[in-house]
């Protein structure tokens, strides 16, 4: 076995250990809730916005879903404010696990996620950019799971990068307002919530069986789409 295997499998591993040291050993595995925005992030300007984006980015890294800091962010700040912290945590979360995937562990993930990487490949292989912004509008999938796929395919990590800041705005935008303090009844800032996130999922479900030229992202995220066709056009027609 070559030398440079065994140091990215050791890197590997005590980066695991070091992450879950850290998580037992702090109050890093309860941070990430409205209380502590209210005493770490909420008035505390520049500091606090920052504070948010690096536990933000740090937290979708590891798997948190980024509606949550969306949540939050809508919850800490403006809408406006709130969407773009929330996005940029997103991609700094993305950035972070699929580099890891890249440096440490194309060896070791391939045999569980090598499949899935292949698909992946053929699905963005033509336009990568643009393929990537479909999957990211998707209203179904999981984002730690693409970030790592992605991770050990061959796609650029500029195409996946921008194609995913752009994908993720929309439902970003959405959670961000579900969770600010905007002086809108509640009833119709949900109403308004729940009309952006079905167009916005119709439109990735519309795209994706549009421009899949036969390609399959996944098998789940296949038959969820398919089940969920039927609603989503009775629920943007009524919109």
């Amino acid at each position: 076995m070559k030398a440079r295997v065994i140091v990215k499998g050791l890197a590997l591993m005590l980066s695991l250990a070091l992450l879950g040291y850290l998580f037992k050993t702090s109050d890093l595995g309860n941070s990430v809730n409205q209380a502590w925005i209210d005493a770490r992030v909420r008035g505390h300007g520049i500091n606090g916005a920052l504070l948010f984006l690096l536990m933000g980015g740090l937290f979708t890294a590891i798997g948190l879903p980024r509606q949550i800091i969306a949540f939050l962010g809508g919850y800490a700040f403006s809408i406006g404010l709130g969407t773009l912290l929330g996005v940029l945590a997103a991609l700094l979360g993305s950035m972070l696990s699929f580099s890891y995937a890249r440096l440490f562990g194309k060896g070791l993930l391939r045999t569980r996620l090598g499949e899935r990487a292949g698909r992946f490949d053929h699905f963005i292989h033509d336009h990568p950019f643009t393929m990537t912004v479909l999957v990211r509008l998707l209203p179904v999938g999981n984002n730690l799971l693409t970030n790592l796929v992605a991770g050990i395919s061959s796609i650029r990590p500029a195409y996946f990068f921008f194609g995913s800041l752009l994908g993720y705005l929309p439902q970003t935008l959405v959670f961000a307002l579900v969770g600010s303090g905007v002086q809108i009844a509640p009833a119709l800032k949900l109403a308004l919530a729940i009309g952006l996130f079905l167009i916005s999922g119709a439109l990735g479900a519309w795209l994706y069986r549009r421009f899949r030229h036969g390609q399959s992202l996944d098998g789940q995220v296949d038959a969820a789409l398919d089940e969920m066709g039927g609603s989503y056009d009775e629920s943007t027609t009524r919109l």
